[in-house]
């Protein structure tokens, strides 16, 4: 049986071409086919996305540990009445994070300093402080300050950033 129909121009009766549906198959294909590129790289750029805001929030922490090593010396320096870095030796581990560090810090750091003269805890002479009189060498604490800062999703990453700081002794003359 042979479809056929009705044409004004010819005013006359035609058949239908039996490959007019492979047009329509054809194009489907490649719609498909645009959509599976589509959707990889939709895929692709969702990770770029992540990694670009992992970068940016390591970079945040590490900017905030640096911050929080000046944050801690203007502290010892300026802001506590005594200033622990001038302390005996052997008392300096003792001290807390919030002794270091102001409470209302907004860095988001935690701090620790350790004596890293000797086990013995004795005075060494500064660097570069030889003085040329009676007096002798100016004495000095060595301390390592330690900032950790945590970040990254469900704070499971850190980053620490170790200042050593050479710290002149009071002297009992």
């Amino acid at each position: 049986m042979i479809n056929k129909f009705y044409t004004q121009k010819s005013g006359q009766y035609g058949k239908f071409n039996k490959q007019q549906g492979v047009v329509l198959v054809i194009s489907l294909v490649f719609l498909v086919a645009l959509t599976a590129v589509a959707a990889a790289l939709m895929q692709n750029t969702t990770t770029d996305m992540k990694m670009s805001g992992a970068s940016e929030e390591k970079v945040v922490a590490v900017q905030a540990a640096i911050s929080a090593v000046d944050e801690t010396i203007n502290n010892q320096l300026n802001i506590q009445p005594i200033n622990v870095f001038t302390q005996g030796l052997n008392r300096v581990p003792l001290y807390t994070s919030a002794q270091l560090l102001p409470v209302t810090t907004k860095t988001g750091a935690s701090a620790s300093a350790s004596v890293i003269n000797n086990p013995l805890f004795e005075e060494f002479a500064c660097p570069r402080s030889k003085v040329a009189s009676s007096v002798g060498i100016i004495e000095c604490n060595f301390l390592q300050l330690r900032i950790q800062r945590v970040y990254g999703r469900n704070n499971t990453s850190n980053v620490a950033i170790n200042a050593n700081i050479a710290q002149q002794l009071l002297t009992n003359n």
